[in-house]
């Protein structure tokens, strides 16, 4: 499959995105996975990265679209892949349609997760994460909790709120998202990609995607 997951913070993108992995051995990519691989693999393309990521600069889009051109070109890729969160505007939208003319790549389908804002709140509020920087494991105080210390499961480090997940963070993400990011569902529909999806359950949003590509 060859699928760009659309949705606010919190819609679970990237939990729907791991599940369709499973599901046909499509790669998933995210644009902060490839920028921080080409920075870790030293690549000409990474080192200019680094120098914006440095100075606290953010990485312009003709560069993040030289890495994603690469990325894409890379064997794993063959089969498949899940754009997780990316395109964020309508000029990455437009140069994403560019780039998979230019390597003969056509899109299935454009994924948008809705679900509603206290949903999203309830659960980005509640969700915590490993502060070992090599763990990262995430939990959810309700659904999911750590040890009843509050430590990881996995390594035994404390769990913590990220600053970006406090209530006042989440609300100034979301009102970013709908600000720039949702006017690509307007753009994805005129293409006529775009299939929306009311996501409450990751495991029926993958089937009903499943079902949506297997009717294409």
């Amino acid at each position: 499959m060859k699928i760009i997951l659309l949705g606010a913070p919190g819609a679970g993108k990237g939990t729907v995105a791991k599940l369709l992995t499973d599901f046909d051995g499509s790669v998933q990519i995210s644009t902060g996975d490839i920028l921080r691989a080409a920075v870790r693999e030293g690549t000409e393309l990474g080192k200019e990265a680094k120098a914006y990521m440095d100075r606290g600069d953010l990485v312009p889009d003709s560069l993040i679209m030289k890495i994603m051109e690469v990325r894409l070109q890379e064997p794993d890729c063959a089969r498949g892949f899940i754009l997780d969160g990316f395109p964020r505007t309508i000029a990455q939208a437009e140069a994403l349609g560019s780039l998979l003319k230019k390597l003969d790549r056509k899109l299935d389908m454009v994924v948008n997760l809705e679900v509603p804002r206290e949903v999203i709140l309830d659960r980005l509020t509640t969700r915590r994460t490993c502060s070992n920087p090599s763990c990262q494991e995430i939990y959810n105080i309700k659904s999911m909790p750590p040890n009843p210390d509050g430590t990881c499961k996995k390594c035994g480090s404390k769990v913590v709120q990220r600053d970006d997940e406090t209530e006042t963070a989440i609300l100034f993400r979301l009102e970013t998202y709908n600000a720039k990011t949702a006017p690509l569902i307007g753009f994805y529909e005129k293409e006529g990609l775009l299939k929306n999806f009311t996501s409450l359950s990751s495991a029926d949003t993958v089937e009903a995607v499943k079902k949506a590509l297997k009717e294409g």
